[in-house]
């Protein structure tokens, strides 16, 4: 069984990953963070990180950016593995995640879900091979609510792509203006609006020919599988930076 410590426990993500890990027969919410009070009863809630008091394996995050300094000092004085399923991290705090995986166990992906992950690894592949004969644009879209643009999705996917390919490439976000498209343009569309839980499409427009791969998020409960198979897989782990293919490859 993996204890976990959900941190933004009673957001809309925090509630649906204490769905599932109550569904499963592997993991277990013992305690939560949340600066809501509780009213369930299920878990203790806590304020803060620090207040909590109950015994845990793994930390799994749905909150915010700003709370990773207090995240990363835990997991560095005890650690804990944390699994970070927050998006909108300034590139000063991807930083500061790859300097605390030098001594502590550290997951970070811009998606828990396992297709996305999926079309990821298939980006990997292909990319290198279609750039020069086919245009390159992400369009994803996301409910009225979400703050960050574009998702860390968007920019998971736009950064294998650009990894993949030799050339430069450079992105451009949004389109306005007066001119043509430049080849080494990744394009990166962002879409707010309604209920959409989230629809990330991968465009490779060619000479009379489109390929495109899309993912199309119909519940939230894909995003909180992903961090409960996570949870289990950083249970045992000391050290490091892992993501969903380490989870992905561990099946």
């Amino acid at each position: 069984m993996t204890n976990i410590l959900l941190i933004g426990c009673l957001g809309k993500m925090g509630k649906m990953v204490t769905e599932i890990a109550n569904q499963s027969n592997y993991a277990k919410i013992v305690a939560g963070v949340d600066r809501l009070p509780s009213t369930d009863g299920s878990f203790p809630v806590f304020k803060s990180l620090k207040d909590c008091n109950v015994p845990f394996d793994v930390i799994i995050d749905f909150s915010r950016p700003d709370a990773l300094d207090d995240l990363l000092s835990y997991s560095k004085e005890n650690l804990k593995p944390v699994i970070l399923c927050t998006t909108g991290y300034t590139k000063e705090q991807v930083d500061l995640i790859s300097e605390a995986s030098k001594v502590a166990p550290i997951f970070r992906s811009g998606n828990m879900s396992v297709g996305i992950n999926v079309i990821n690894n298939i980006l990997k592949n292909i990319s290198s091979f279609l750039y020069g004969d086919y245009d390159i644009e992400i369009i994803e879209k996301h409910h009225n609510q979400k703050v960050d643009a574009p998702s860390g999705t968007a920019l998971l996917l736009g950064d294998t792509i650009r990894e993949a390919i030799k050339s430069e490439t450079e992105y451009c976000f949004g389109r306005e203006g007066n001119h043509k498209r430049e080849q080494k343009e990744i394009g990166v569309h962002a879409i707010r609006g309604g209920t959409i839980i989230g629809e990330h499409e991968v465009i490779f427009a060619g000479n009379n020919e489109v390929i495109e791969l899309k993912h199309t998020a119909l519940s939230r409960e894909v995003f909180a599988s992903g961090a409960i198979r996570a949870a289990a897989y950083m249970k045992t782990k000391t050290v490091g930076l892992f993501n969903m293919d380490d989870v992905i490859n561990n099946r």
